[in-house]
């Protein structure tokens, strides 16, 4: 992260990893926040439609859905950045959303630091 520009609050930088995501099928994709960046323009003046956290589930699910069809395993870690999450370090994984029941295997939640064995 982040994904979005410097000059927008548009995730366009996020639709196209998701397209990339679709198109390569990786079995596992590793994003790093910030989600909703706190240095960002629009975060710093309170110029977003919605609160942090939901700006995140929306970012969340649009990463989720749009990258179901290529069955990669999702791996989400937050930065000290991310204007929704606990400022503290090491920084505990995201809250778990509500998922749907055929994405809970794929998505994973973890904390910063972190150690991942991958197969």
């Amino acid at each position: 992260g982040p994904y979005t520009t410097s000059d927008s609050g548009a995730y366009e930088p996020l639709s196209d990893l998701i397209a990339v995501i679709a198109r390569h099928r990786p079995d596992v994709c590793i994003l790093f926040g910030p989600f909703v960046d706190a240095k960002h323009e629009e975060v710093e003046n309170c110029q977003l439609l919605g609160s942090f956290a939901d700006v995140f589930k929306l970012c969340l699910k649009t990463i989720i859905e749009g990258t179901r069809s290529a069955g990669s395993h999702l791996v989400f870690v937050p930065s000290l950045r991310d204007a929704h999450h606990d400022y503290v370090y090491p920084q505990p994984p995201f809250p778990c959303p509500e998922l749907p029941k055929d994405d809970k295997p794929r998505v994973h939640f973890v904390s910063d630091p972190c150690t991942l064995d991958i197969d």
